[in-house]
């Protein structure tokens, strides 16, 4: 007779104290999402070039006012501190030196081997949250998918999906909510 296998889900204030006392160390591929602790893919090149690329073109397009933040953690909810590639949040840096941003205006996943996980799971996750800008910039495809309009699913993994998708191709321009002038190029976005 087999038995069933136990989980443990885990809160974000475990995972901060975890990660406060040394089970984890900075660096470490691992992220909060929806209780589980995910181990992430190794980058290569072109995913690091492609987060590199994308803070610089929002840093020279948004100026001040916004922090952008590469891999570093959001407060999603009680259960979830993902660290998206790129997250972009109102205010200046030292506005999150106690505490880590709850609701950035925008999020953006490079995927090269990720791919599913960015737009379903992690996807599910932001869209459960209310985060109304969720990008993702699919480096097989060369194009940024950009999702918009959270709307509850329950066959979503979190509940939730976007309803609105758009796939970019590298000579198309993307225009973030929260920033209506501001005009993005995908090819700046491309290693």
């Amino acid at each position: 007779m087999s038995e069933g296998v136990r989980t443990r889900r885990w809160t974000r204030a475990e995972y901060d104290r975890m990660i406060e006392v040394g089970v984890f160390r900075s660096g470490d591929p691992v992220e909060l999402l929806g209780g589980e602790l995910i181990v992430g893919e190794p980058q290569g090149a072109a995913h690091h070039t492609a987060i590199g690329l994308i803070e610089d073109a929002l840093r020279a397009a948004l100026g001040p006012g916004w922090v952008i933040r590469s891999q570093g953690p959001i407060a999603l909810d009680d259960e979830s501190e993902p660290e998206p590639d790129v997250a972009v949040a109102r205010g200046a840096r030292r506005d999150y030196s106690r505490e880590h941003p709850a609701r950035p205006a925008l999020v953006v996943e490079v995927a090269e081997s990720s791919l599913r996980l960015d737009r379903e799971y992690k996807g599910s996750l932001y869209a459960r949250a209310g985060l109304a800008d969720y990008w993702v910039l699919d480096l097989a495809d060369l194009v940024l998918e950009v999702y918009r309009d959270p709307v509850a699913d329950p066959g979503a993994p979190f509940g939730w999906r976007y309803a609105t998708t758009a796939r970019l191709v590298a000579d198309s321009h993307v225009v973030p909510l929260a920033a209506p002038t501001v005009r993005l190029r995908v090819s700046d976005f491309l290693p």
